[in-house]
């Protein structure tokens, strides 16, 4: 089925009609993580070979080669792997913020009724993962415990990406309730983040970074529209966060939170001023300065066609591929390189900080997302998607398990001692993949999502119905 006719004829959470636009994006946006995560999962194998071949040795100098920048003021000198961490990542996050933000202007998440149930389903798909590592690693002394913050994150790429070889066996309602869902848990996971990851704080350099956020406000205020003015303040503020203490991923959050959602001129507008730049081109045609004129209304024609999509969709629209595609597999093959020289792999394993995670990842996210679906359902506080049964539920509540980029993330984030980090990413490694199989098996052994026979006529709406 083609992509506008599917689109039409999607079944969403609602009982009216949703505009297109509103659905458009978020679909655009799970195919190309989807996407990425079959180059996620390469640079993810490739990362482990390479840490475990007669080549180890240059896998870990290679991502601790310094980089030094020194401009003025501004004195940057970090390893390769810090870069990627640290630099390379604000702007996946960037667009985490921008998806964030879009979900909660126009997306699942802009309706507090709609967003009630991923919302929900999101903090116990936080909390008793969470819970699950604690009862494993309490015990263990040292900073172990300090990695609570690990099994809560879902990986969208990957999770989607599982998704989609399910085809239209699942409703697209379903689908966008899990991009909900780990929407709303990547608020979780940045908040954690923030909150509990970062060691020292430097309050000079964050009221500079808070000071540099006001400044991106004030310019979109006065309608400033220059990028190459958002850039320079951007990285500005990108350099005081991680100055701050504060980890320098968040100011992408930051700053995707502050893009602008809507476009400077509207549907209508325009309609209106593509008219009558048309109509000036065929007026001017037999001008004898006609070659000028004409050339000047294409330049009108581009600007129109610019600022009519929102500066967020057009700044996704260019980024989000060399996030999903070059960014997020670098990130991947600096960070999920374990070597297992002269390890116990049933230790190793056993371990309970992998443990932990693992089960955490596999069990907690299970649990913790369909109990407290289940809960929301039964207070009345949300409503199932369309067409969406309690075993599809259960199927995308274990696929959230898998978590890979962003607790790996927090893994580095959480341990000072190689060894436990080591452990983590092998519970990371496993509670992932426990989660991506069974819930792959859990969703494709359940009834196919029937298609929506009810025709649309209108080309700008997609039918939604309860």
């Amino acid at each position: 089925m083609a992509e506008d006719e599917r689109l039409h004829r999607t079944w969403l959470h609602s009982d009216r009609y949703v505009p297109s636009r509103f659905v458009r994006p978020a679909l655009r946006f799970t195919e190309i993580e989807a996407a990425g995560g079959v180059v996620l999962l390469l640079a993810a194998i490739a990362a482990v070979i390479w840490a475990n071949s007669p080549w180890s040795a240059s896998y870990f100098s290679f991502w601790d080669i310094h980089i030094d920048i020194n401009l003025g003021a501004f004195h940057f000198s970090e390893s390769l792997k810090h870069f990627v961490n640290d630099g390379l990542m604000a702007i996946f996050f960037f667009i985490v913020g921008m998806e964030i933000k879009r979900e909660l202007v126009k997306g699942e998440l802009r309706d507090p009724r709609q967003a009630a149930l991923p919302a929900l389903a999101a903090v116990g798909g936080m909390v008793v993962p969470a819970l699950v590592y604690v009862a494993f690693t309490l015990n263990s002394g040292g900073e172990a415990v300090q990695g609570w913050g690990v099994p809560m994150a879902t990986d969208i790429a990957f999770s989607l990406g599982v998704l989609s070889l399910l085809g239209s066996r699942i409703s697209v309602g379903a689908k966008l309730f899990l991009l909900a869902l780990a929407i709303a848990d990547d608020i979780g996971a940045i908040a954690v983040i923030a909150i509990f990851y970062t060691d020292q704080l430097s309050m000079g350099w964050l009221l500079t970074a808070i000071g540099g956020l006001v400044a991106v406000r004030v310019a979109s205020l006065v309608g400033i529209r220059s990028m190459i003015v958002y850039s320079a303040i951007g990285t500005f503020v990108w350099f005081a966060v991680l100055e701050s203490g504060v980890h320098a991923t968040l100011a992408g959050v930051a700053l995707g939170l502050l893009t602008p959602a809507y476009a400077l001129y509207s549907d209508e507008d325009y309609r209106r001023r593509v008219s009558w730049i048309v109509q000036g081109y065929e007026r001017d045609a037999a001008s004898p300065d006609a070659p000028d004129r004409i050339d000047q209304q294409a330049t009108d024609l581009v600007k129109i066609a610019r600022e009519s999509v929102s500066p967020l969709d057009r700044i996704v629209h260019a980024l989000h591929p060399w996030s999903s595609f070059v960014i997020v597999p670098l990130f991947a093959l600096a960070n999920a390189g374990v070597s297992f020289a002269g390890v116990d792999l049933g230790e190793a394993v056993t371990h309970p900080v992998s443990l932990g995670v693992a089960l955490g990842l596999f069990a907690g996210k299970a649990f913790g997302i369909t109990g407290m679906t289940w809960l929301a359902v039964k207070l009345k506080l949300g409503k199932l998607p369309p067409r969406t049964s309690w075993r599809d539920i259960l199927g995308l509540a274990t696929l959230a398990g898998i978590g890979f980029t962003v607790a790996l993330f927090i893994a580095e984030l959480a341990f000072t001692d190689e060894l436990i980090t080591d452990r983590a990413k092998i519970g990371i490694f496993v509670g992932s993949t426990l989660a991506g199989v069974v819930g792959y098996l859990l969703l494709r052994t359940s009834e196919e999502a029937p298609v929506a026979s009810t025709p649309v006529t209108d080309p700008e709406l997609v039918e939604a119905q309860a």
